[in-house]
């Protein structure tokens, strides 16, 4: 199966109730071949709106960071979440609804099949990492699940409600540009 095929499918998801109240489904966004994929919990408002991961004010945070440090959404990353509707409120996900959701995003890392994958917050480094994970003690340390290195950083909107960590999540992109170039073929 291709990605688009599979987007095709996940637009006429109703695994949870989830699909009640969204307005679109947001499957993800990106290179189909990236060896960098970025994922958050799920989608806000802004996203709800135009069918696209991290479009709003914390998007532009984070496509500021990607650019830092040579990284961008149209050319070699991939960035998807969890949830591929909206949680009204914006309130995490809840536990049924991200289990209902992880077939889509499994198959999405099949298809995609990236060498590194970034944890965008507490919520998605919980579900993929470790339930016990700690944004605040473990941000920026790479694991390896079977083959694949794994990263979690602060949730882009986190910054914006705490700027003071900011200067470590570049910090964690820097990191994260200098584990591309050791165990990618290229670098970018």
């Amino acid at each position: 199966m291709e990605l688009q095929a599979l987007q095709q499918e996940c637009l006429a998801c109703r695994r949870c109730g989830l699909c009640e109240t969204r307005h679109s489904v947001v499957f993800g966004q990106g290179a189909a071949h990236a060896e960098v994929m970025l994922v958050g919990e799920g989608p806000g408002a802004n996203e709800d709106e135009q069918g696209l991961p991290f479009v709003g004010k914390s998007g532009q945070l984070l496509d500021h960071y990607l650019e830092a440090v040579d990284l961008s959404r149209d050319k070699n990353i991939y960035i998807a979440n969890i949830v591929k509707c909206r949680p009204p409120q914006n309130r995490d996900p809840l536990p049924e609804e991200s289990a209902a959701c992880m077939p889509w995003l499994r198959q999405q890392f099949q298809l995609i099949h990236p060498k590194i994958v970034v944890c965008l917050g507490r919520v998605a480094a919980q579900r993929m990492l470790d339930p016990g994970f700690s944004i605040s003690r473990d941000h920026g340390k790479f694991f390896d699940k079977q083959g694949t290195l794994f990263m979690a950083t602060y949730h882009p909107a986190a910054l914006l409600r705490y700027p003071d960590n900011k200067p470590a999540v570049f910090g964690d992109f820097v990191a994260l540009r200098q584990k591309i170039t050791e165990v990618c073929d290229h670098t970018y």
